[in-house]
């Protein structure tokens, strides 16, 4: 899963001029830091994080589990999937090509691929890597279902552009296994072989690497999401158990799911700035600010990176990844030669991906003093009707402001929790109080109307749900349409039956 950056971290970062990293400032950043992290943990928060000011690491440190069941914590060697900071890898292992001579960014794909149609035969490598090719986000299938090569080139080449080549930014991981077809190609060798030679193997990067591992199992972490059927926390497993076990991962591969660690990261940091894979030049390149990601210019892309600039007007190069479980966070401060690596294997929510964001507010702002992230809005809603009868709904989002330190305003969530409850409850209870409950906070919505008239069904108060439908219907829901026409048909049959 991809995470847009805008809204993340590009547009939020805002921060003072601090000029001093002093020792007694680090020593205060740690413990700042720390207590941040730690005080979250109580909330569910488990990742790892490493923190380092002018070349010296002041954090590196986990938290919470790494495997809830066997109690193994999560430490800075513990091994997570980084998502879409793959994409870096990538782009370098294309400009390692480019500096043997083996290809340049702007060849086009009929160079390589004979079989691609007019439409994309001019396509280059360079809008492979800045996603200008036009390819649509939909290409591709899940990213943990078996797909051959040959099968995915055929989908790309089948796909229908959604712009012309070089005309537009449009953000699709496809760009990125394209690439990895034209690395082994051109190599002669597998994805894995030549990451792993020409670039972990020199930068001395023993824990990551691309679905073979190379240490004991015990270092990776699981994923875990909460489950609002069965309202608990879930292990998801590992990586590994969900990747293609054979070749058949081009769903995958070359777009995210490489795995590592907060103090590999940082070694690959140190590694660009000190030109040991890639030469300064071709360093300067992959973070040029190539095509602007949003309509506000604020944010660009580069190759496999995402560049802006600070409200302090210094360079910020950076990027995330998902899948959904797993989100890392890799942001370099260049000008202020501050790096901030974040990864966590539980996502709580949206506060999940502002970690490395309030961890830069700590170190810019004196005076910034973050709260500990909140618990997963679902865990919260459960916690809240464990201890309350359903009588007590409306004071639901009262509860939920003051512990997500904002103001609730989500349509979907207990209307998602509402049909979760209505599959388990024979009688009016949970269920129907959270509909009632939506349709109060959002009355505009028309498919909140439409899942108040099915648990009014379910109870069999034909008449109140006759009124949700027709008042869905009114907002524009038109699929309350069928269910109403129904209802009142039945309804009809049934006044015959009795006449009679």
């Amino acid at each position: 899963m991809h995470l847009f950056f805008k809204p993340i971290i590009f547009s939020l970062v805002i921060f003072i001029s601090f000029s001093a990293f002093t020792q007694d400032r680090k020593t205060e950043l740690f413990h700042k830091i720390d207590t941040y992290l730690e005080s979250s943990t109580k909330n569910g928060f488990s990742g790892t994080v490493l923190v380092a000011i002018k070349g010296e690491v002041i954090l590196s440190k986990g938290y919470g589990w790494a495997d809830r069941e066997n109690k193994i914590p999560n430490s800075p060697s513990t091994v997570f999937n980084i998502g879409s900071i793959t994409k870096q890898f990538t782009a370098s292992a294309i400009l390692k090509l480019v500096e043997q001579g083996k290809l340049k960014t702007s060849d086009k794909l009929i160079t390589y691929f004979q079989q691609a149609p007019s439409d994309k035969q001019d396509i280059t490598i360079h809008q492979l890597l800045t996603h200008t090719s036009g390819i649509s986000h939909k290409t591709g299938g899940f990213r943990y279902n078996e797909a051959s090569k040959e099968q995915f080139l055929e989908e790309f080449f089948e796909s229908k552009l959604q712009s012309k080549p070089g005309t537009e930014h449009l953000y699709a991981n496809a760009n990125y296994i394209m690439l990895t077809a034209i690395i082994e190609i051109v190599s002669g060798q597998t994805y894995s072989s030549f990451l792993h030679e020409y670039l972990f193997k020199p930068t001395q990067l023993e824990s990551t690497g691309y679905k073979s591992i190379r240490f004991i199992t015990d270092r990776l972490a699981h994923g875990y999401y909460y489950n609002r059927n069965d309202e608990q926390w879930t292990d998801w497993g590992t990586t590994q158990q969900h990747l293609p076990y054979n070749h058949n991962h081009w769903y995958s591969i070359g777009k995210g799911d490489i795995h590592s660690t907060v103090e590999d990261l940082y070694q690959w940091h140190v590694a660009l700035k000190n030109n040991i894979v890639l030469t300064s030049e071709t360093r300067s390149l992959q973070e040029t600010p190539f095509v602007a990601e949003n309509d506000e210019d604020t944010s660009f892309y580069g190759y496999g990176w995402a560049i802006f600039q600070s409200d302090r007007n210094t360079k910020i190069v950076t990027h995330n990844g998902s899948n959904g479980l797993y989100f890392a966070d890799f942001v370099r401060f260049i000008d202020d030669v501050v790096v901030v690596i974040y990864m966590t294997n539980a996502f709580l929510g949206r506060e999940s991906e502002y970690v490395a964001k309030e961890i830069g507010n700590i170190i810019f702002d004196e005076n910034y003093n973050p709260t500990p992230i909140s618990k997963n809005i679902y865990e919260l809603v459960h916690d809240f009707m464990k201890t309350n009868p359903s009588e007590n709904a409306e004071n639901l989002p009262k509860y939920l402001n003051q512990a997500l330190k904002n103001e609730f305003n989500d349509h979907a969530i207990l209307n998602r929790l509402g049909h979760a409850r209505l599959k388990k409850e024979d009688k009016p209870g949970w269920a129907l109080e959270l509909f009632k409950l939506n349709v109060k906070l959002f009355p505009n919505d028309g498919n909140l109307w439409d899942s108040l008239g099915e648990a009014y069904i379910k109870y069999n108060e034909k008449e109140k749900a006759i009124e949700c439908y027709k008042k869905a219907i009114e907002l524009g829901y038109e699929r309350s349409n069928m269910t109403l026409q129904d209802i009142l048909k039945n309804k009809l049959l049934s006044k015959v039956k009795t006449t009679h």
